[in-house]
């Protein structure tokens, strides 16, 4: 009796033991965590850069779909600097992102069907991604390498970057004045020296 009760325990143990285990060299896929947006995202002291993504259909002007959440209670203005393929000037933009003390973590978004564009021009064709440069107040900025896609996929229809026309100047030119040609005898119109005669 004592024996089987010995071998219950004994079994009971090294049950225990193995399945204990398992915990230890089994990874934890709570643990990692992955990012199911196209965009990239990083964080700038209490400003998070949330999905960023460049739309755009053949890389000559593109606009930034972001996210910006202000984890403060003020407003705050973002810095957006790229570097334009074309001239390899940098280009330097100031958003401003919306500051509520009653609500931290306020959500300010550029792109979207109904919000403002930011508008970036030569950047790398769809399909690469493009260095993006982003910074606020003091915090130390962080260059992101950001996607360029375009619109071919349903959630990015309709989100192509639209310029701002240049308004054409218009030139008020002056009224003509019509001056009579004289007839042959140099008496007056063609069309009177006929009825003269």
């Amino acid at each position: 009796m004592r024996a089987r009760f010995a071998a219950s325990v004994l079994t009971a143990a090294l049950v225990v033991t193995g399945t204990a285990g398992c915990a230890f060299i089994t990874p934890q896929v709570t643990g990692e965590i992955k990012q199911v947006t196209d965009g990239v995202n990083t964080t700038i002291g209490d400003v998070d850069v949330r999905n960023a993504t460049l739309i755009s259909e053949t890389g000559e002007l593109a606009s930034l779909l972001v996210s910006f959440v202000n984890n403060t209670d003020q407003p705050q203005s973002v810095t957006v600097q790229y570097e334009n393929g074309s001239t390899g000037e940098r280009v330097t933009q100031q958003v401003e992102l919306e500051g509520d003390a009653d609500n931290i973590g306020t959500i300010t978004s550029f792109g979207g069907a109904d919000s403002e564009q930011i508008l970036l021009d030569d950047v790398s064709v769809p399909g690469s991604l493009f260095p993006v440069y982003f910074q606020y107040g003091d915090a130390e900025g962080v260059q992101l390498m950001v996607p360029v896609l375009n619109t071919s996929l349903p959630e990015y229809d309709g989100l192509a970057p639209t310029a701002t026309p240049t308004p054409t100047p218009t030139v008020a030119l002056p009224t003509p004045t019509v001056v009579p040609t004289p007839d042959a005898t140099g008496t007056g119109t063609g069309t009177e020296g006929t009825e003269g005669q």
